[in-house]
Formats: structure tokens, sequence, C-alpha cells
């Protein structure tokens, strides 16, 4: 579990690849403090687990799964990725709750500026997580908990202050680069108690919008 708040910018050191298994070693510092193996780190917003390490660098692997649905596997020699550590028990959610499992992804389409602050425009590549998406929600985007702004079509704005931009690798990123997209958990677990379904038949959950408005909920 993450909260979005970024602790570094990683470079990534050497790359590994078989088909659509990667290794990635990942320059840091920060993220190194206390490390062990079996420790969890975002980079860019995906939960990877540490394999080895040294005072310099970390490794980890990329599974097929991983592989296809991040941008990790644009990764290079050279490239700069966001990094935080999996928060502990009595930390504060400064940001929000990230998972770490990437949604999907997205293209940056176009950035400007808007006053002291930065607006990145993101085309979604899956517009079923639209539904997941609301002005003022929260967003992950690389791993950067972010609020939205606006929600057009398949397109979706958040909005960088300068502190933000000069800590995390997004101030490096141009339009066309492919960006992760996590939406917010609490949507999806919702909608999944309201309406799921086992095996092939549909089963209504007793966990309907009145229940929920009766109770407070909403």
């Amino acid at each position: 579990m993450f909260t979005g708040l970024i602790e570094e910018i990683g470079h990534v050191q050497h790359v590994t690849s078989k088909g659509e298994a990667m290794v990635l070693t990942i320059r840091a510092q920060k993220v190194l403090e206390q490390v062990k193996l079996g420790d969890s780190i975002a980079v860019n917003g995906v939960c990877l687990t540490v394999t080895s390490f040294n005072g310099s660098s970390f490794s980890a692997d990329i599974m097929p799964e991983t592989y296809r649905r991040s941008s990790l596997s644009s990764l290079k020699t050279g490239s700069t990725v966001n990094l935080e550590r999996a928060m502990q028990l009595g930390d504060r959610l400064g940001g929000h709750i990230v998972q770490g499992h990437v949604d999907g992804l997205s293209v940056l389409t176009a950035t400007y500026e808007d006053a002291n602050a930065v607006v990145y425009e993101l085309e979604l590549q899956d517009k079923e997580q639209l539904r997941y998406i609301i002005p003022k929600g929260s967003i992950a985007i690389d791993g950067i908990s972010l609020t939205v702004v606006k929600v057009k079509d398949t397109k979706v704005s958040v909005s960088i202050i300068p502190h933000t931009l000069a800590e995390t690798a997004l101030q490096y990123r141009k339009p066309g680069d492919l960006i992760n997209i996590e939406c917010d958990m609490i949507g999806k677990y919702v909608e999944h108690l309201l309406s799921f379904r086992t095996g092939n038949e549909e089963k209504q959950s007793k966990l309907t919008t009145t229940f929920l408005q009766e109770n407070g909920f909403m």
C-alpha cells in the first residue's frame, strides 16, 4: 500500500529483457534506507518486489502481466522513474490510498501553464476507466497522487504545483509518452459490491444505493 507521495526520482541503471519478462536495476538512494529483500517499492506507480540490492541500487522482476499493462516495458537505461516505499502503519496518509496496481495506460497529449501550475492532459487507452474517474476525485499518475481537474470524452486533466513537478519524474515527460494510471480503489470496490457475478449467474448484492444513503455512507 502506498500514498502516492513520491520519495525520490530513480534512474534505470540496467534492463534485462526476455520476451515479456524483465529485470530492472534502478539507481536510488532514499528508498534504499533500511531496505530488505522482499520489500515493496512502487516504480512509476507499479508495486515491485526488491529481489536484490546494494548501497546504490536495487533490482526487481517484471512479470508478463505487468509488462503488458504498464509503461515499464518502455523503460531503458537512463530512464527516470518515480519511487515510493510501501507505507508503514502510523504514517500520515498525505495523498490517497494507492495499491500500486496499475489499471491501464494513458498517453500524454499536452501540457500548458496555468498561473503557477502546469496542467497535464492525458488520453486514456481504455475508456472503461472513465467510470472510476470524477472531477476533484483522486487518481495516481505514474504513482503520483493527484486531483482530477477535468474529464472530457476520453481525456483527463490534472494540475501540478511546482513542488510536485520538481520532485517527480513527471517533469521529464513529453507529449506522446505513456503514463500509468491507477484509479481510486474505492469506486471499484463499491461497484463490485453493488453488482457482482458468480460463474455465469449474475447475483444482486444486498448492498444498494438506498442502503448506503440510509446508513449515512452517501
